[in-house]
């Protein structure tokens, strides 16, 4: 083989090597998530904080009972906070 040739062929092995691992990294499963109240500080919730509230940043209290945050599914009920638990459910 010529040396133009075999770069060649070396760099069509590598980007196929590249598109397989590009390719399988993107069907990856992305990581379950679930709704945790009252873990979120004052104006870092992730959406609907309760009344009078848009979405996404619109707590007005740290650990705001009705505010949430997306967590990893499972992690809620043990996330701790000055207030107590996350719950999946808003509390008043």
């Amino acid at each position: 083989m010529k040396p133009a040739t075999t770069a060649a062929a070396i760099a069509a092995i590598a980007l196929a090597a590249l598109a397989s691992a590009a390719a399988s990294a993107g069907n990856a499963p992305a990581p379950q998530m679930e709704k945790c109240f009252g873990v979120a500080k004052a104006g870092q919730n992730d959406c609907k904080a309760g009344p009078g509230t848009s979405c996404a940043g619109s707590s007005t209290r740290d650990y705001q009972g009705n505010a949430w945050k997306l967590v990893a599914k499972g992690t809620c009920l043990t996330t701790r906070t000055p207030k107590g638990h996350g719950t999946l459910e808003p509390q008043a």
